[in-house]
């Protein structure tokens, strides 16, 4: 039978993290972000180190887990890691500087929090981190490498909290629900009210509604 002709879900495994400890690296970091989409709030990254035989059911792509789910995994990587830093950049700096470059600073902000620890980089995407690191980006690596997926987990647990924070402070948006994605509720409540502190001015759907100083 050819296997070719039935394609196999991409699972998340340690392979790229075995190449390189093969390789002789030692603190070997996955990097993933959560919220470039988004018409409000942070980019948040995380970056995270895996200790060399680590198991953790249902650990996954963050995108394919329910809410629920990215919540009970979220302290559970954070106990059995050996490292992890999240970092963010700001919707003033994703204005500022582009969707890309924030993510980068997102990731790079991640990385310092453990970089003392760390001597390679698996990087979710395409994109290479401006850092004097060896490092392997890998498309869609959020389904393929485990320190990735934990990654995920942790930027997209950390970001929702921050949506949630700041659905409190402006309330009216939704932003606890929609986590600043450009739903129909969120784009009529811009149309409606405005643009809010946390919304990036840049973004289509906002940009429109910004009042001309």
């Amino acid at each position: 039978m050819n296997l070719e002709l039935f394609p196999q879900p991409e699972i998340s495994t340690l392979f790229f993290e075995k190449q390189a400890r093969d390789k002789g690296f030692c603190g070997v970091a996955g990097i993933d972000e959560a919220g470039r989409g988004p018409l409000a709030g942070p980019v948040v990254a995380a970056a995270v180190i895996l200790p060399e035989h680590f198991v953790l059911a249902g650990l996954d792509d963050s995108k394919k887990l329910s809410e629920k789910k990215r919540e009970e995994l979220f302290p559970l990587i954070r106990m059995q890691v050996q490292a992890y830093g999240i970092g963010l950049a700001t919707s003033g700096e994703i204005d500022q500087l582009n969707i890309l470059q924030a993510t980068l600073l997102a990731m790079r902000r991640a990385l310092k929090r453990i970089q003392s620890q760390v001597d390679y980089l698996l990087i979710d995407g395409i994109t290479a981190l401006p850092v004097n690191l060896p490092q392997q980006t890998l498309i869609k690596g959020d389904s393929r490498s485990l320190s990735i997926a934990a990654a995920s987990v942790l930027a997209k647990v950390a970001r929702d909290r921050l949506m949630v924070e700041l659905d409190r402070q402006y309330p009216g948006y939704g932003f606890a629900r929609h986590k600043g994605y450009g739903t129909l509720v969120h784009r009529q409540a811009i149309a409606e009210n405005g643009p809010a502190a946390p919304h990036r001015l840049t973004f289509a759907g906002v940009r429109e509604f910004v009042q001309s100083p």
